[in-house]
Protein backbone atom coordinates (compact mmCIF):
# COMPACT_ATOMS: atom_id res chain seq x y z
CA UNK A 1 0.00 0.00 0.00
CA UNK A 2 1.05 3.63 -0.69
CA UNK A 3 2.31 5.34 2.47
CA UNK A 4 4.01 2.74 4.61
CA UNK A 5 7.10 4.16 6.62
CA UNK A 6 9.51 5.06 4.82
CA UNK A 7 7.88 5.16 1.24
CA UNK A 8 8.29 8.11 0.64
CA UNK A 9 5.05 9.14 0.05
CA UNK A 10 2.35 10.60 1.68
CA UNK A 11 -1.13 9.77 1.13
CA UNK A 12 -3.74 11.59 3.13
CA UNK A 13 -5.97 8.88 3.18
CA UNK A 14 -3.21 7.06 5.37
CA UNK A 15 -2.02 8.10 8.49
CA UNK A 16 -4.00 10.67 9.74
CA UNK A 17 -3.45 13.96 10.76
CA UNK A 18 0.39 15.24 11.70
CA UNK A 19 1.73 12.86 9.50
CA UNK A 20 3.70 14.70 6.13
CA UNK A 21 4.27 18.22 5.51
CA UNK A 22 0.96 20.08 6.54
CA UNK A 23 -0.94 20.85 3.22
CA UNK A 24 1.43 19.05 0.84
CA UNK A 25 -0.13 15.55 0.29
CA UNK A 26 2.78 13.82 -1.45
CA UNK A 27 5.59 14.82 -4.54
CA UNK A 28 3.94 17.29 -6.49
CA UNK A 29 3.35 16.57 -10.78
CA UNK A 30 5.68 19.33 -12.42
CA UNK A 31 4.40 20.67 -15.93
CA UNK A 32 7.24 21.61 -18.14
CA UNK A 33 6.84 23.05 -21.56
CA UNK A 34 9.05 21.63 -24.82
CA UNK A 35 12.18 23.71 -25.54
CA UNK A 36 10.93 24.74 -28.69
CA UNK A 37 7.26 25.50 -30.32
CA UNK A 38 5.49 22.55 -32.53
CA UNK A 39 3.04 22.92 -35.48
CA UNK A 40 0.33 20.20 -35.51
CA UNK A 41 2.58 17.70 -36.89
CA UNK A 42 4.21 16.11 -34.65
CA UNK A 43 4.02 12.20 -35.41
CA UNK A 44 1.05 11.85 -33.23
CA UNK A 45 0.63 11.58 -29.45
CA UNK A 46 3.53 8.69 -29.32
CA UNK A 47 5.96 11.36 -31.27
CA UNK A 48 4.86 14.26 -29.02
CA UNK A 49 4.76 11.75 -25.62
CA UNK A 50 8.22 10.84 -27.44
CA UNK A 51 9.54 14.70 -26.92
CA UNK A 52 8.65 15.09 -23.39
CA UNK A 53 10.24 11.38 -22.45
CA UNK A 54 13.46 12.34 -23.95
CA UNK A 55 13.86 15.94 -23.20
CA UNK A 56 12.90 15.32 -19.33
CA UNK A 57 15.58 12.84 -19.63
CA UNK A 58 17.79 15.16 -20.81
CA UNK A 59 17.94 17.54 -17.85
CA UNK A 60 17.92 14.30 -15.42
CA UNK A 61 14.18 13.83 -14.07
CA UNK A 62 13.39 10.59 -13.44
CA UNK A 63 9.76 10.87 -13.89
CA UNK A 64 7.29 9.77 -16.57
CA UNK A 65 5.97 13.31 -18.96
CA UNK A 66 3.43 12.83 -21.13
CA UNK A 67 2.31 15.21 -23.53
CA UNK A 68 -0.61 17.97 -22.46
CA UNK A 69 -2.62 16.91 -25.58
CA UNK A 70 -5.89 15.32 -26.30
CA UNK A 71 -5.88 13.12 -29.37
CA UNK A 72 -8.59 10.22 -30.80
CA UNK A 73 -8.22 7.92 -28.17
CA UNK A 74 -7.16 9.79 -25.40
CA UNK A 75 -8.41 12.64 -23.09
CA UNK A 76 -6.53 15.13 -21.61
CA UNK A 77 -8.16 15.14 -17.81
CA UNK A 78 -7.30 10.68 -18.53
CA UNK A 79 -3.12 11.38 -18.34
CA UNK A 80 -2.87 11.49 -14.86
CA UNK A 81 -4.24 8.86 -12.22
CA UNK A 82 -7.19 9.36 -10.85
CA UNK A 83 -5.65 9.09 -7.26
CA UNK A 84 -2.90 11.61 -8.04
CA UNK A 85 -6.17 14.19 -9.68
CA UNK A 86 -7.38 16.38 -6.06
CA UNK A 87 -4.37 15.44 -4.17
CA UNK A 88 -0.90 16.93 -5.82
CA UNK A 89 -0.16 20.05 -6.28
CA UNK A 90 1.03 21.17 -10.55
CA UNK A 91 4.43 22.57 -10.60
CA UNK A 92 6.53 24.42 -12.71
CA UNK A 93 10.53 23.59 -13.53
CA UNK A 94 11.50 25.21 -10.49
CA UNK A 95 8.99 23.88 -8.27
CA UNK A 96 6.67 27.05 -7.86
CA UNK A 97 2.73 25.93 -7.48
CA UNK A 98 1.20 26.86 -10.82
CA UNK A 99 -2.42 25.23 -9.82
CA UNK A 100 -3.32 23.28 -6.43
CA UNK A 101 -4.48 20.13 -8.49
CA UNK A 102 -4.64 18.45 -11.70
CA UNK A 103 -8.28 18.54 -11.72
CA UNK A 104 -8.20 22.42 -11.10
CA UNK A 105 -7.21 22.75 -13.86
CA UNK A 106 -10.00 21.39 -15.76
CA UNK A 107 -12.69 23.34 -13.29
CA UNK A 108 -12.18 26.39 -14.77
CA UNK A 109 -8.72 27.28 -12.78
CA UNK A 110 -6.40 30.00 -13.63
CA UNK A 111 -2.58 29.08 -13.40
CA UNK A 112 -1.37 31.36 -9.53
CA UNK A 113 -0.10 35.14 -10.42
CA UNK A 114 3.26 35.70 -11.19
CA UNK A 115 4.32 32.36 -11.67
CA UNK A 116 5.93 31.13 -14.99
CA UNK A 117 5.54 28.30 -16.87
CA UNK A 118 9.27 26.62 -17.95
CA UNK A 119 10.62 24.78 -20.70
CA UNK A 120 13.08 21.89 -20.00
CA UNK A 121 16.09 23.78 -20.51
CA UNK A 122 15.25 26.76 -18.43
CA UNK A 123 12.98 29.42 -20.67
CA UNK A 124 10.34 31.50 -19.17
CA UNK A 125 7.59 30.12 -22.02
CA UNK A 126 5.37 33.65 -21.86
CA UNK A 127 8.42 36.14 -21.96
CA UNK A 128 10.75 34.55 -24.38
CA UNK A 129 10.98 34.89 -28.16
CA UNK A 130 11.51 31.40 -28.84
CA UNK A 131 7.81 31.42 -28.71
CA UNK A 132 6.32 34.19 -31.14
CA UNK A 133 2.87 32.88 -30.41
CA UNK A 134 1.95 32.38 -26.23
CA UNK A 135 -0.29 29.63 -27.46
CA UNK A 136 -0.72 26.00 -25.86
CA UNK A 137 -2.03 23.15 -28.34
CA UNK A 138 -4.35 20.95 -26.07
CA UNK A 139 -6.87 19.34 -28.95
CA UNK A 140 -9.16 19.60 -25.58
CA UNK A 141 -12.76 20.13 -24.69
CA UNK A 142 -12.50 22.78 -21.41
CA UNK A 143 -13.28 19.86 -19.59
CA UNK A 144 -10.36 17.80 -21.08
CA UNK A 145 -12.02 15.19 -22.98
CA UNK A 146 -10.78 15.09 -26.76
CA UNK A 147 -12.24 17.79 -28.83
CA UNK A 148 -13.37 15.90 -32.35
CA UNK A 149 -11.89 17.25 -35.39
CA UNK A 150 -9.81 19.54 -33.58
CA UNK A 151 -6.14 18.60 -32.63
CA UNK A 152 -4.55 18.17 -36.60
CA UNK A 153 -5.37 14.50 -37.78
CA UNK A 154 -4.12 13.03 -34.18
CA UNK A 155 -1.01 15.74 -34.18
CA UNK A 156 0.17 14.48 -37.37
CA UNK A 157 -0.69 17.28 -39.80
CA UNK A 158 0.70 20.74 -40.49
CA UNK A 159 -1.59 21.78 -43.00
CA UNK A 160 -3.30 26.45 -42.51
CA UNK A 161 -6.33 24.78 -43.38
CA UNK A 162 -7.07 22.71 -40.87
CA UNK A 163 -7.22 23.60 -36.76
CA UNK A 164 -6.37 22.44 -33.46
CA UNK A 165 -7.88 23.37 -29.90
CA UNK A 166 -5.20 25.93 -28.74
CA UNK A 167 -5.44 28.44 -25.29
CA UNK A 168 -3.45 31.84 -25.20
CA UNK A 169 -1.23 31.14 -22.16
CA UNK A 170 -2.14 34.97 -21.15
CA UNK A 171 -5.17 34.25 -19.92
CA UNK A 172 -3.93 31.96 -17.20
CA UNK A 173 -6.21 28.65 -18.42
CA UNK A 174 -4.74 25.97 -19.90
CA UNK A 175 -7.99 25.03 -21.63
CA UNK A 176 -9.44 27.69 -23.04
CA UNK A 177 -11.30 27.20 -26.88
CA UNK A 178 -9.23 28.90 -29.18
CA UNK A 179 -9.26 27.35 -32.99
CA UNK A 180 -5.47 27.74 -34.35
CA UNK A 181 -4.26 26.81 -37.59
CA UNK A 182 -2.10 23.19 -37.80
CA UNK A 183 0.63 25.28 -39.20
CA UNK A 184 0.64 27.29 -36.19
CA UNK A 185 3.94 26.71 -34.14
CA UNK A 186 2.60 26.62 -30.95
CA UNK A 187 3.77 25.75 -26.75
CA UNK A 188 3.60 22.08 -26.03
CA UNK A 189 3.05 21.12 -22.00
CA UNK A 190 4.39 17.91 -20.79
CA UNK A 191 2.75 16.60 -17.39
CA UNK A 192 4.82 14.01 -15.66
CA UNK A 193 2.12 11.11 -14.78
CA UNK A 194 3.71 9.11 -12.35
CA UNK A 195 4.62 11.40 -9.09
CA UNK A 196 7.41 11.51 -6.46
CA UNK A 197 10.26 10.01 -9.27
CA UNK A 198 11.24 13.89 -10.59
CA UNK A 199 13.87 14.68 -8.65
CA UNK A 200 17.12 15.35 -10.03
Amino acid sequence: EKGEPGGGYYDPRYGGSGVGAPGVPGPPLHLIALNSPQTGSMRGIRGADFLCFTQAQGIGMKGTFRAFLSSRLQDLHSIVRKTDRQNLSVVNLKDEVLFDSWDDIFSGGRMKENVSIYSFDGKDVLHDNTWPEKMVWHGSTSRGERHVDSFCETWRVGEHALTGMASPLQSGSLLQQSSSSCSSSNVVLCIENSAGHSRR
